[in-house]
Protein backbone atom coordinates (compact mmCIF):
# COMPACT_ATOMS: atom_id res chain seq x y z
CA UNK A 1 0.00 0.00 0.00
CA UNK A 2 1.75 3.46 -0.88
CA UNK A 3 1.42 5.32 1.91
CA UNK A 4 0.69 8.65 0.38
CA UNK A 5 -2.52 6.74 -0.61
CA UNK A 6 -5.66 8.88 0.62
CA UNK A 7 -7.63 6.46 -1.25
CA UNK A 8 -7.22 2.81 -2.11
CA UNK A 9 -9.31 0.03 -4.37
CA UNK A 10 -8.04 -3.14 -4.36
CA UNK A 11 -9.15 -4.70 -7.67
CA UNK A 12 -7.81 -8.23 -6.83
CA UNK A 13 -11.34 -9.47 -7.28
CA UNK A 14 -11.15 -9.12 -11.12
CA UNK A 15 -10.18 -11.80 -13.43
CA UNK A 16 -6.45 -11.81 -13.50
CA UNK A 17 -5.26 -11.94 -17.32
CA UNK A 18 -1.61 -12.77 -15.55
CA UNK A 19 -3.16 -16.34 -16.06
CA UNK A 20 -3.72 -16.25 -19.42
CA UNK A 21 -0.68 -17.04 -21.49
CA UNK A 22 -1.68 -14.17 -24.22
CA UNK A 23 -2.29 -12.11 -22.25
CA UNK A 24 0.45 -12.15 -19.08
CA UNK A 25 3.19 -9.97 -21.14
CA UNK A 26 1.37 -7.21 -21.91
CA UNK A 27 -0.10 -4.86 -19.21
CA UNK A 28 -3.24 -2.84 -18.74
CA UNK A 29 -2.67 0.07 -21.01
CA UNK A 30 -2.87 -2.66 -24.05
CA UNK A 31 -6.44 -2.72 -25.46
CA UNK A 32 -6.79 -6.50 -25.22
CA UNK A 33 -5.61 -6.52 -21.19
CA UNK A 34 -7.97 -3.33 -21.05
CA UNK A 35 -10.98 -5.20 -22.55
CA UNK A 36 -10.17 -8.44 -20.61
CA UNK A 37 -10.57 -6.65 -17.63
CA UNK A 38 -13.07 -3.63 -18.41
CA UNK A 39 -15.92 -5.87 -20.12
CA UNK A 40 -16.44 -8.02 -16.88
CA UNK A 41 -19.40 -7.28 -15.37
CA UNK A 42 -17.70 -6.70 -12.16
CA UNK A 43 -15.37 -4.54 -13.25
CA UNK A 44 -18.33 -2.46 -14.86
CA UNK A 45 -20.39 -2.69 -11.67
CA UNK A 46 -17.38 -1.50 -9.74
CA UNK A 47 -16.67 1.15 -11.60
CA UNK A 48 -19.95 2.84 -11.75
CA UNK A 49 -19.92 2.63 -8.02
CA UNK A 50 -16.34 3.65 -7.51
CA UNK A 51 -17.10 6.47 -10.23
CA UNK A 52 -20.36 7.67 -8.07
CA UNK A 53 -17.84 7.67 -4.79
CA UNK A 54 -15.42 10.02 -6.45
CA UNK A 55 -17.62 11.80 -7.93
CA UNK A 56 -19.30 12.84 -4.54
CA UNK A 57 -15.85 12.76 -2.28
CA UNK A 58 -13.06 14.87 -4.75
CA UNK A 59 -15.26 18.41 -4.51
CA UNK A 60 -15.63 17.24 -1.07
CA UNK A 61 -11.79 16.83 -0.99
CA UNK A 62 -11.22 20.00 -3.16
CA UNK A 63 -12.81 22.55 -0.57
CA UNK A 64 -10.39 21.46 2.18
CA UNK A 65 -7.00 23.03 2.66
CA UNK A 66 -5.16 20.21 0.87
CA UNK A 67 -2.82 20.26 -1.47
CA UNK A 68 -3.88 16.93 -3.96
CA UNK A 69 -5.63 13.50 -3.36
CA UNK A 70 -3.62 10.38 -4.38
CA UNK A 71 -6.32 7.21 -5.63
CA UNK A 72 -4.07 4.43 -5.27
CA UNK A 73 -5.54 1.22 -6.82
CA UNK A 74 -3.97 -2.01 -6.13
CA UNK A 75 -4.28 -6.10 -7.18
CA UNK A 76 -1.25 -8.43 -7.13
CA UNK A 77 1.38 -7.49 -9.56
CA UNK A 78 0.26 -3.78 -10.49
CA UNK A 79 0.49 -4.63 -14.73
CA UNK A 80 -2.93 -5.84 -15.30
CA UNK A 81 -6.30 -5.18 -13.84
CA UNK A 82 -5.09 -1.97 -11.28
CA UNK A 83 -3.68 -0.25 -14.67
CA UNK A 84 -6.52 -0.67 -16.75
CA UNK A 85 -8.75 0.43 -13.64
CA UNK A 86 -6.86 3.25 -12.89
CA UNK A 87 -6.69 4.17 -16.55
CA UNK A 88 -10.67 4.49 -16.28
CA UNK A 89 -10.62 6.60 -13.10
CA UNK A 90 -8.30 9.20 -14.76
CA UNK A 91 -10.37 9.60 -17.78
CA UNK A 92 -13.18 10.98 -14.76
CA UNK A 93 -11.22 13.60 -13.04
CA UNK A 94 -10.54 14.87 -15.97
CA UNK A 95 -13.64 15.20 -17.10
CA UNK A 96 -14.58 16.69 -13.94
CA UNK A 97 -11.97 19.48 -14.75
CA UNK A 98 -9.58 18.78 -11.15
CA UNK A 99 -6.03 18.63 -12.90
CA UNK A 100 -4.28 14.46 -12.67
CA UNK A 101 -1.41 12.77 -13.00
CA UNK A 102 -1.53 8.66 -13.39
CA UNK A 103 1.55 6.85 -12.68
CA UNK A 104 1.42 3.06 -12.43
CA UNK A 105 4.50 2.08 -9.73
CA UNK A 106 4.76 -1.44 -10.51
CA UNK A 107 3.73 -1.59 -14.39
CA UNK A 108 7.34 -2.68 -15.26
CA UNK A 109 7.20 -5.41 -13.20
CA UNK A 110 8.03 -8.72 -15.09
CA UNK A 111 5.61 -11.30 -15.23
CA UNK A 112 8.66 -13.60 -13.63
CA UNK A 113 8.27 -10.64 -10.37
CA UNK A 114 4.54 -11.70 -9.86
CA UNK A 115 2.36 -14.80 -8.87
Amino acid sequence: VPPEADLLFDVRFLPNPHYDEGLRPFSGEEPQVSAYVLDNPDAVEFLDRVKGLLKFLIPRYATEPKAYLTIAVGCTGGRHRSVAVARELIVLVREMQYPARLRHRDIARTSDDTV
